[in-house]
């Protein structure tokens, strides 16, 4: 597992805690109950402070998936912080 998936899986988990660690890599917003816009943006501020990046909020409301987000940190060059 690279470090990226790793910490974004920390990042899903203390937002959504009562996912299992399979349900983690497969969470997206239409299999998540509790990911509603809330949580949401909570999602977007953990991520932002565990890879120190700002996240382009044009682009949030296409990041409704764990994979989708994890592919934008490593298009964007942010998961190697």
């Amino acid at each position: 597992m690279t470090d990226l998936r790793h910490r974004l899986a920390q990042c899903f988990s203390l937002v959504f805690p009562g996912l299992t660690e399979p349900e983690v890599y497969s969470a997206s917003s239409t299999s998540v109950a509790a990911w509603d816009s809330t949580a949401a943006i909570i999602l977007a501020n953990v991520v932002e402070e565990e890879f120190c990046v700002k996240l382009d909020y044009d682009v949030l409301p296409e990041l409704v998936s764990f994979e989708l987000i994890e592919d934008y940190l490593k298009s964007n060059g942010n998961g190697t912080s």
